[in-house]
Protein backbone atom coordinates (compact mmCIF):
# COMPACT_ATOMS: atom_id res chain seq x y z
CA UNK A 1 0.00 0.00 0.00
CA UNK A 2 1.41 3.44 -1.10
CA UNK A 3 2.02 5.73 1.92
CA UNK A 4 -0.49 8.37 0.83
CA UNK A 5 -2.97 5.66 0.67
CA UNK A 6 -2.17 4.26 3.93
CA UNK A 7 -2.30 7.34 5.76
CA UNK A 8 -5.57 8.31 4.14
CA UNK A 9 -7.00 5.11 5.72
CA UNK A 10 -5.67 5.76 8.87
CA UNK A 11 -7.06 8.97 8.95
CA UNK A 12 -10.53 7.44 7.99
CA UNK A 13 -10.28 4.96 11.84
CA UNK A 14 -9.04 7.63 13.81
CA UNK A 15 -11.44 9.65 16.68
CA UNK A 16 -14.30 6.82 15.68
CA UNK A 17 -15.74 3.84 17.79
CA UNK A 18 -14.37 0.70 15.87
CA UNK A 19 -15.06 -2.71 16.50
CA UNK A 20 -11.73 -4.41 15.33
CA UNK A 21 -13.49 -7.65 14.47
CA UNK A 22 -15.75 -5.96 11.40
CA UNK A 23 -12.40 -4.05 10.05
CA UNK A 24 -11.24 -7.45 7.89
CA UNK A 25 -14.00 -9.73 6.31
CA UNK A 26 -13.07 -13.77 5.42
CA UNK A 27 -12.13 -14.96 1.89
CA UNK A 28 -12.25 -18.20 0.75
CA UNK A 29 -8.76 -19.93 1.07
CA UNK A 30 -7.17 -16.71 1.82
CA UNK A 31 -5.38 -14.27 4.46
CA UNK A 32 -6.81 -10.65 4.55
CA UNK A 33 -5.12 -8.23 6.93
CA UNK A 34 -6.04 -4.23 6.89
CA UNK A 35 -3.35 -1.92 8.67
CA UNK A 36 -5.01 0.30 10.87
CA UNK A 37 -2.13 2.29 12.65
CA UNK A 38 1.23 2.49 11.21
CA UNK A 39 4.00 4.68 12.94
CA UNK A 40 8.05 4.44 13.67
CA UNK A 41 7.55 2.93 17.09
CA UNK A 42 4.61 0.18 15.98
CA UNK A 43 1.77 -0.91 13.97
CA UNK A 44 -1.59 -2.84 14.86
CA UNK A 45 -3.06 -4.86 11.64
CA UNK A 46 -6.01 -6.75 11.62
CA UNK A 47 -6.10 -10.25 9.82
CA UNK A 48 -9.26 -12.49 8.87
CA UNK A 49 -7.44 -15.97 8.18
CA UNK A 50 -9.74 -18.45 6.56
CA UNK A 51 -9.72 -21.96 8.10
CA UNK A 52 -6.56 -23.70 7.75
CA UNK A 53 -4.36 -20.56 6.06
CA UNK A 54 -1.17 -20.37 7.85
CA UNK A 55 1.85 -18.08 8.56
CA UNK A 56 5.14 -20.08 7.87
CA UNK A 57 7.87 -19.76 10.46
CA UNK A 58 9.95 -16.62 10.75
CA UNK A 59 11.11 -14.45 13.18
CA UNK A 60 11.11 -10.27 13.81
CA UNK A 61 13.39 -8.26 15.46
CA UNK A 62 11.04 -6.67 17.64
CA UNK A 63 8.00 -8.45 19.66
CA UNK A 64 4.54 -8.90 18.57
CA UNK A 65 0.78 -9.55 20.28
CA UNK A 66 -1.42 -11.44 19.02
CA UNK A 67 -4.85 -10.93 20.52
CA UNK A 68 -7.72 -13.54 18.91
CA UNK A 69 -10.57 -11.93 18.04
CA UNK A 70 -12.60 -14.96 16.47
CA UNK A 71 -12.29 -18.26 16.21
CA UNK A 72 -9.29 -20.54 17.08
CA UNK A 73 -5.42 -20.84 16.05
CA UNK A 74 -2.36 -22.03 17.08
CA UNK A 75 0.36 -20.14 17.58
CA UNK A 76 4.12 -21.82 17.73
CA UNK A 77 7.29 -19.93 19.46
CA UNK A 78 10.40 -21.85 19.68
CA UNK A 79 9.02 -24.88 18.75
CA UNK A 80 6.53 -24.91 21.40
CA UNK A 81 2.65 -24.83 20.09
CA UNK A 82 -0.44 -22.84 22.13
CA UNK A 83 -3.64 -23.30 21.50
CA UNK A 84 -5.64 -19.65 21.59
CA UNK A 85 -9.14 -18.88 21.94
CA UNK A 86 -11.45 -15.94 21.34
CA UNK A 87 -10.30 -13.56 23.79
CA UNK A 88 -6.70 -14.79 24.12
CA UNK A 89 -3.36 -13.02 23.79
CA UNK A 90 0.01 -14.28 23.44
CA UNK A 91 3.33 -12.03 22.78
CA UNK A 92 5.21 -13.32 20.38
CA UNK A 93 8.94 -12.42 21.91
CA UNK A 94 12.04 -10.70 19.24
CA UNK A 95 14.13 -12.95 17.41
CA UNK A 96 12.40 -15.96 18.59
CA UNK A 97 11.00 -18.52 15.50
CA UNK A 98 7.14 -18.14 15.37
CA UNK A 99 4.29 -19.30 13.30
CA UNK A 100 0.58 -19.61 13.07
CA UNK A 101 -1.89 -21.71 11.76
CA UNK A 102 -5.95 -20.82 11.62
CA UNK A 103 -7.27 -24.17 12.79
CA UNK A 104 -10.93 -22.52 12.22
CA UNK A 105 -11.65 -19.38 10.86
CA UNK A 106 -9.70 -16.70 12.67
CA UNK A 107 -9.12 -13.37 12.95
CA UNK A 108 -6.91 -11.76 14.80
CA UNK A 109 -4.77 -8.37 15.96
CA UNK A 110 -1.13 -7.91 15.41
CA UNK A 111 0.41 -5.29 17.54
CA UNK A 112 4.05 -4.89 16.71
CA UNK A 113 6.04 -2.88 19.04
CA UNK A 114 9.28 -1.67 17.54
CA UNK A 115 10.57 0.69 20.20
Amino acid sequence: MSAIKRQETEQSLKARVLKLIDLVQYQPDAIVSREVVHQKAGSVTIFAFDRGQQLSEHTAPFDALVHDLEGEAEVTISGQAHAIHQGDMIIMPANEPHALKALTRFKMALIMVKS
